[in-house]
């Protein structure tokens, strides 16, 4: 048996199993794609921008001037400069959070509007009497995430500031002291740290905060589903998160200017990547607080 899919291909059915046991965690059943598939998000991803039109925009205008802001606090610190960059993809996943309600009114019909989106950060959460395992469940992982992406702004100051054969005061003390210098292996062991703890925190976000946002479902079962659909589609997946290195450095290599287009996309996209990875339809929708029951 097989069923459609959101873009009009045949997939297999999800088999049907017997009820879990009381106290099992129940997870939602991931989908295979396509190895290219990370391409679609991309292009899904271009047409909410063109419909939500400066909403998206300010999105990533917002997170280029927090940039700047960066770079001029920390221009003669580059130690610290280079691990609060590193650590922004970290919780970029966090801060996306209202691209991926823009795109899910869009998917719904909805209007998409700066109400649509103060709701989304002021008052999307249930009630904590009413639905106490995800109660806050975003403001949980979002929190995960600073914890995670400030550990590692501290890992990578440690290892620059300590191993550094030289002080470094700016990108070309950075370049030349820990990316060229011949007689370390400083650059391959910063590379390597940082590999070890992004690739558990991509695989443990790729698809959380939107289904998080989308349904009614704890911080561990976003996790696990998550992980899910890493181990279910390695390649694909391996693609996305090289795409979104790519487009992440495109946009802090065009002094910070292209975020304004790069991080619009990829937020949209990771909304679009949820959807086609992750069969929802046994958990319960959340509701914004005026219309839940």
């Amino acid at each position: 048996a097989t069923l459609r899919a959101r873009h009009g291909k045949l997939q297999p059915a999800v088999p049907q199993t017997a009820p879990p046991p009381p106290n099992t965690l129940k997870l939602p059943a991931v989908r295979e794609i396509a190895l290219d598939q990370p391409l679609q998000w991309l292009a899904l991803a271009w047409r909410d921008m063109a419909r939500c039109g400066w909403l998206s925009f300010a999105h990533g205008a917002a997170l280029a001037l927090f940039g700047g802001l960066l770079v001029v606090l920390a221009r003669d610190r580059f130690w610290l400069l280079a691990g609060a960059f590193s650590g922004f993809l970290v919780i970029a996943p966090v801060l996306a959070t209202s691209l991926y309600a823009m795109s899910r009114a869009l998917e719904k019909g909805e209007p998409v509007n700066v109400r649509l989106l103060v709701i989304t950060w002021t008052r999307w959460q249930q009630s904590r009497r009413d639905l106490p395992a995800s109660y806050w469940s975003l403001v949980r992982f979002g929190v995960l995430l600073a914890m995670a992406g400030t550990g590692w702004v501290l890992t990578s100051a440690a290892l620059i500031t300590l191993l550094a054969p030289q002080p470094i005061h700016g990108p070309m003390d950075f370049i030349r002291y820990v990316v060229l210098d011949p007689h370390n292996y400083l650059f391959e062991l910063w590379l390597a740290m940082g590999g070890i703890m992004a690739a558990p925190m991509f695989a443990s976000s790729v698809v959380t905060m939107p289904l998080l946002l989308d349904r009614r479902a704890t911080v561990m079962q976003a996790v696990l589903t998550s992980w899910q659909a890493v181990l279910a589609n390695p390649l694909p997946m391996a693609l996305w998160a090289g795409l979104i290195m790519g487009f992440t450095l495109l946009g802090l290599g065009s002094m910070l200017l292209g975020l304004v287009f790069v991080i619009p996309m990829l937020g949209h996209a990771s909304w679009h990547a949820y959807r086609d990875l992750v069969d929802v339809s046994g958990l319960v929708e959340r509701l914004p607080p005026k219309e839940a029951p």
